[in-house]
Order: structure tokens, then C-alpha cells, then sequence
């Protein structure tokens, strides 16, 4: 038998056919390869977005915070400068976000730590400056102890069943404002504080307000009024001077340091070892900065002795 020999349309036909099927087959996988490269590059720019925005939020939570802690630091007589420098900083760094394809979210997550670690120190910072400045924070604890007593009152069954417990409770809050009240009442009083300055040349002056080529040394002179339940004997008396601007002058090289106030290390500037007669005896504490000029305004004078503050003055330097 003789081959079947087809027609050559026939054959233009079919090579026609798998031409056809080969370009339908690549133009196929260049229209997938396309939409998954144009998905691709989508979701990178989502995931850019959310981090510019998160970092936005983030920064603009960081500024509000760094606002409160600049007027409260500014309240306490603390310095703020620090805080101003890092505000400018933040809000350059806002204005930054602008600049998307220079975004680095490993760059601003850095930042970020930076901002927070400063928000943490200063924080005690605050902490700090409230101690110095003999505010008290037990508030909050009367406040709950009152509390639970007056819900105790609400109920004749806890009444009762706690009522030894209470009463022990009240005697020991007694007994201890008892021995604060005794403390405080036989703890040194200074009184006609006053400020001294004495010039290079040895030259003193009692005006309390001098010019600043008067002020070399600062001689702080009172007396000790009598008082009869105080102990005799050996006494140590704490100055801290503290400039306009709240900071409290210390040198250590010139005899400065700290001492237990509050149940906290507090800085001195000068201090005066005596012993006490109950005689009205004057006192004189002499604080020597070695040469640094003063700064131009009122500055603060306080004594403490024992854990207690037993005075205070002033002088002004113009």
C-alpha cells in the first residue's frame, strides 16, 4: 500500500496552529510574570507605608512627651536645655519622613531608642529635682489608707472581724507620728539667717546683694535659738546654695559632698561641725568655690541639720 501523502495547505495549516499555540503560551507567562512582579512591588510599598506611619505616630507620642517633661523640669527649677536641643532634633526628623525613598525603618527604630532611653532620664531626673526640692509624695498612700478604712466603716462584719488589727495598726501610725512630731520639735532652729559675701581681697560685705567681682566666698551667719528638748552635743549643719537657675553649688576639692536627706544622698555645699549648748549660739559656714565667677541673680540658702531644714535665706547678685 502507498502512503497517504497529505496536501501541502494541510501541512502550512498545522505548523500555522503550533506557531500560534507557542506565542498564546509565552505571552501567557510574560502577562503572570508581570502581574506577580507588579504585586510584588505592591506589597513592599504597603509594608513602606506602614513603617513611614508607625514611625510618624511613634515620633509625634515621643514629642508630647518631651513637651511635659520640658514644663515640668522648667517648673522644678531644673535645666531644659538638653530637652529643647532633642525636641528640634525629633521635629527634623519628622520632616525627614517626607524624604520616602531615603526612609530606613532600621535608622528610625534607632532614633526612637535613643528618644526613649532620654524620656527614661530624665524621668528621674524629675524624680530627683522633687527630692531637692522637699516635696513629699505620700499623698497617695493616706489617700488609700483613708479609703479602706471608710470602706470598712460600710461594713459591720469587716468592721468587727478587723478591729484588733486596725487598732494596732492606728497605734503604730501614732506612735510613729508621735516620735516624727518629738523629732521635729527638737531639731535645731536657725534663726536671722543672713549672707555675707567676701571679695578676693579678703573684703567683707553684708548688703546681700553684690556685684560679682564683690563675691569670692559666701559667709552664711545665724544663730541657734534655744530649745529644751533638744540634745546637747555634737551637731553637724548642712548649707546647699542653690543659683537662679535652681543648680546647687558644690565643689568637692573645696570641702562640698552629700548627706542623708529624705533617706536619700542630697548634695552640700559647705557644712560646720559644732557643739550645741542651747545657748543661742551665732554660727558661721564659709563656702569657697576657688575662683568661678557667680552667675547674675537671686540665688537660695538652706540649712538642714539631723534630717531636718532648720532655715533658710537669700542674696542676690547683680
Amino acid at each position: 500500500m502507498k502512503p497517504v501523502v497529505q496536501p501541502y495547505s494541510n501541512l502550512i495549516f498545522k505548523a500555522g496552529f503550533g506557531l500560534m499555540t507557542l506565542l498564546a503560551a509565552v505571552l501567557g507567562y510574560s502577562l503572570y510574570d508581570a502581574k506577580t512582579v507588579n504585586e510584588n512591588q505592591q506589597a513592599v510599598i504597603n509594608a513602606k507605608v506602614e513603617e513611614l506611619a508607625s514611625a510618624r505616630v511613634r515620633l509625634d507620642s515621643i514629642g508630647l512627651q518631651i513637651d511635659s517633661k520640658i514644663a515640668e523640669i522648667k517648673q522644678l527649677g531644673g535645666k531644659i536645655e538638653e530637652l529643647e536641643a532633642t525636641k528640634a532634633q525629633l521635629e527634623q526628623d519628622k520632616d525627614g519622613l517626607k524624604q520616602v525613598n531615603s526612609f530606613s525603618a532600621r535608622k528610625y527604630e534607632t532614633k526612637i531608642s535613643n528618644y526613649i532611653a532620654l524620656l527614661t532620664i530624665k524621668d528621674e531626673e524629675i524624680v530627683e529635682l522633687k527630692k531637692q526640692n522637699g516635696i513629699l509624695v505620700a499623698e497617695n498612700k493616706n489617700l488609700s489608707t483613708e479609703n479602706l478604712t471608710l470602706n470598712s466603716e460600710n461594713s459591720t462584719l469587716k468592721v468587727i472581724k478587723k478591729t484588733l488589727s486596725d487598732s494596732v495598726s492606728q497605734y503604730s501610725v501614732k506612735n510613729k507620728e508621735l516620735s516624727a512630731k518629738v523629732n521635729m520639735a527638737a531639731s535645731l532652729k536657725a534663726q536671722d539667717v543672713q549672707v555675707f559675701a567676701i571679695s578676693a581681697k579678703g573684703k567683707q560685705r553684708e548688703t546681700g546683694s553684690y556685684r560679682t567681682y564683690q563675691v569670692d566666698k559666701i559667709r552664711v551667719n545665724f544663730s541657734l535659738a534655744t530649745n529644751p528638748i533638744t540634745k546637747l552635743g555634737e551637731k553637724v549643719i548642712f548649707a546647699r546654695i542653690l543659683d537662679p537657675e535652681g543648680a546647687i553649688l558644690s565643689d568637692n576639692a573645696m570641702g562640698s559632698g552629700t548627706f542623708n536627706l529624705f533617706g536619700k544622698d542630697a548634695i552640700y555645699s559647705a557644712k560646720q561641725q559644732i557643739q550645741y549648748s542651747n545657748t543661742n549660739q551665732f554660727v558661721d559656714i564659709l563656702y569657697v568655690r576657688g575662683g568661678v565667677e557667680y552667675k547674675k541673680g537671686r540665688y537660695a540658702v538652706e540649712l538642714y541639720s539631723e534630717g531636718y531644714k532648720i532655715g533658710e535665706g537669700s542674696f542676690e547678685v547683680k
